[in-house]
Parts: C-alpha cells; structure tokens; sequence
C-alpha cells in the first residue's frame, strides 16, 4: 500500500495523535487526515530519511522508534476447495509521539492495527481497528523471534535468526456475522526486493520526504479463515511492504494509487501513482517489475500508463477510481484491474479504499489496490 506510506504506506496512523496511554481500542478515537499525517509536520526531533543506508537483518525486520512513523503491511488473495475467493489485508503501524521509548505506559510508541476481510460470496468487505500504546504487553515489536502485536492481534516469525515462516493471527467480531478470524502461515517464495535506490524512495525533491522500504512480493499463504458460522481452509499468496520514515508526502501531493499485481506468469508489478493536486501523476511516482526468479528493475513514470475506467462512490461523497487499465508496452503489458467487489472502503478512523483485485487482458493474474487522498 505506496504509500504505504502499506506512501508510503499507510498512513492510517493519524488518529492515534490524541489516543489516551490506557486506550487499547479505537471505537472513540478521532478522525485525522491520513494525508496531513504524511507531510510530516511537527516531526523536526525525528530523524529524516535523507539518502540510501545498508540494511541490517534481521534488526530492521524490527521497530524503528527515533523514526516518525513505519508499518508492516501485510495483503493478499486466498481462495478455498469451493473455488470462493477471499482478498485479506493486516497491518500493524508504528507512530511516534516523541522520539525513542521509555518503560511502561510512558513509552511514547503508539501502535494502530488494521484487520480486513474481503468475502465475494456474500459481496462484504468486513474492517476492523484497534490502538494501542507500548506498553504492559499491549502493543509492541520484538526480535529474535520476531514478533509484532496488538491487544491480540501478532504478527510472529517461527524461527529466531530470520523472518519466514511467519505466523499472521487476527481476531475480531462484526455486527450480525460474528467471529472474523484469520490464521495465515506465511512461506517466501522470492527473495526480498529493495524499493528505489537500494531501500530509499523518495517522495519529492524536499530533503528528508522519504523513506526506508523493502518489500516481499510474493509469500505462500495457508491457513484457515472464519467468517461467522462459516469456516474454511485457504491458500493463496500475500504481499509484505516495510516502511519506516517521518515525512513522506509533499504539500503538492493530494493522494496516491498504489498497485500490488501478482501475475500469473510470476512477474510481480507495483507501482504508486503519486497524485498532485489536480490529479496529475507525481514525477517522484515509483515503482518496481520483479520477474518470476526475483530479479527486479524499477520501473519510472515515463514508462506506465494508468487509466481509470470506472468510479465508486462512498456513502458520504467520495469518488474512487476503482477499475484501471494499466500500461506497460515495454514489457508486452495492457492489463485490466477489476475490484473483486466494488466497495472495500475502509471506514473507520481514516477513510480510504484497500481491497483485492483480478487481472486480466494481455496477462492474468490477482493483487491488491489502495487509493488514498480522495
């Protein structure tokens, strides 16, 4: 999710500004602009983002805490025996309120998780939210194993010196279903990817508007998914973006379109239309063409074409563009991207829409869609 801010990235965490040291859940929590949270005022104690680093791991597999904000953002498409198709997004983001930590309920680590399920059976999209500060084992993020979590939801490696497999766990419940649950194995099927100059995206020509990010572009994802009375084994394959930063977005910016597209014949495309403020594709625009044995190159704006074809509407006005034609000539690509259903808004403390997608046209395939600053 760019942006994830996952510009990068999500970016959902703006609501968690005025969140009290003993809050765990988010049904009060103010609304926030999610894209007022990316331009990264207030942020001058941080440390910016300013030129490529080596990465260190498994350390940066960890928390970033003299950084602003960062998140791992996990999304995907499973599927079961009866052939019914399901996309899955979990989340946990990092925000900081001062930088560094400190014990107990005085850390100034605040901690926000986004758990979805998309179900096109029954047409629903099913979201959920919750917030926490670090602190008395509420929220937090540790190493060797890794393991980050929030008041019940983790994110767990199963060996101690490196990431996969990872254990994904979420459970929540919503009104006249009940139980949504997600239990996910997660195995690497190719080598990890290092967005824009060797992890370091920028995001406009301002110093320090950028980030750290490295990104998995396709996990083998197996487990068991619970939708009410409903239960079922699922397999699929799932997407991981890591970010870390303090400022991302340039007031310039108004939003972004983020693609994640697994396609069938194991390339993997993402790319963030970074949008100006009227409408107009961003030159800081970014994206990466990983091949089926996990050789990558980036891809620039100059390169792809994005042409929305159909607009949704949420309930209180929003329009987004929800199906795309997307071309890329120099790589034989004239794809069409479909939403597996229309609304997948979230519509919690942020408003934006994230949700899984089918491919077709000159390639097939399945990914994921987010479409922020509308």
């Amino acid at each position: 999710m760019y942006i994830k801010i996952a510009a990068w990235g999500i970016l959902l965490l703006g609501m968690v500004l005025l969140v009290p040291a003993n809050w765990a859940r988010a049904e009060d929590a103010p609304r926030v602009d999610y894209i007022e949270l990316l331009q990264g005022t207030e942020q001058s104690q941080f440390k910016r983002v300013i030129a490529p680093r080596p990465f260190q791991f498994p350390q940066d597999h960890g928390a970033h805490p003299d950084y602003r904000l960062e998140w791992w953002y996990f999304s995907g498409n499973l599927g079961d025996s009866e052939n019914r198709r399901y996309g899955f997004q979990l989340t946990l983001f990092r925000y900081a309120l001062a930088r560094g930590e400190a014990p107990g309920w005085k850390s100034p680590q605040l901690y926000v998780g986004h758990f979805a399920v998309t179900d096109q059976l029954t047409n629903r999209h099913y979201g959920f939210e919750r917030i926490g500060r670090q602190g008395a084992g509420v929220s937090g993020v540790q190493l060797n194993p890794f393991e980050a979590w929030i008041d019940g939801w983790s994110i767990k490696s199963e060996t101690v010196d490196g990431l996969f497999p990872l254990r994904l766990e979420a459970v929540a419940t919503a009104p006249s279903l009940g139980a949504v649950s997600l239990s996910l194995r997660l195995e690497q099927s190719k080598p990890l990817v290092l967005q824009g100059e060797e992890g370091y995206s920028p995001k406009s020509a301002t110093p320090g508007n950028a980030s750290h990010y490295y990104s998995y572009t396709r996990l083998a994802a197996t487990g068991e998914l619970t939708l009410g009375e409903r239960k079922t084994r699922v397999s699929g394959s799932a997407w991981l973006d890591r970010e870390w930063s303090s400022s991302s977005l340039d007031e310039s910016q108004a939003g972004w379109d983020w693609f994640s597209l697994q396609l069938d014949d194991g390339r993997d495309l993402m790319f963030y239309q970074l949008r100006g403020k009227s409408g107009e594709m961003d030159p800081y625009s970014k994206g990466v063409l990983v091949a089926a044995d996990g050789r990558y190159a980036p891809i620039e704006p100059a390169e792809i074409e994005l042409i929305p074809l159909k607009y949704w509407y949420s309930d209180d006005g929003r329009r987004y563009p929800i199906k795309w034609q997307l071309k890329m000539p120099s790589q034989g690509l004239e794809l069409t991207v479909v939403p597996l259903i229309e609304d997948q808004e979230w519509k919690q403390r942020l408003r934006y829409w994230e949700g899984a997608v089918v491919v077709s046209g000159s390639h097939t395939g399945r990914g994921y869609l987010e479409l922020a600053g509308y």
